[in-house]
């Protein structure tokens, strides 16, 4: 058989499905397709004559997702002035609402 199954005291890191990872061995010289790979039921990693890099390509290509950057959030500066300058409508500052009287309006009686 020209495949070996390499155990690891550690263990090697489940993929990013959880199955389990088996380090593989290709005895076969590289020019006939050997080396050592890492592979799950899903996924494995090309075949590298150095089992330590076969090992690594694995942990990157199963590193768990990396979450976004924060928006960074500019310095309020405390000297500027900013105007609303836009061509729509705004709304203007609610203004003193206006008293209307109905004691003088013509048709009515009090």
């Amino acid at each position: 058989m020209t495949q070996e199954h390499i155990s690891h005291p550690e263990g090697l890191p489940n993929c990013a499905a959880g199955h389990r990872a088996r380090h593989i061995h290709d005895k076969r010289c590289a020019s006939a397709g050997g080396g050592h790979l890492v592979e799950c039921t899903c996924r494995s990693t090309s075949k590298h004559a150095d089992p330590d890099v076969a090992i690594a390509a694995w942990r990157r290509l199963n590193r768990p997702a990396r979450s976004a950057r924060p928006a960074a959030v500019p310095a309020a500066a405390d000297n500027v002035l900013q105007f609303q300058l836009g061509l729509g409508e705004h709304n203007p500052r609610p203004s003193a609402q206006r008293c209307w009287r109905t004691e003088g309006e013509p048709g009515r009686s009090s």
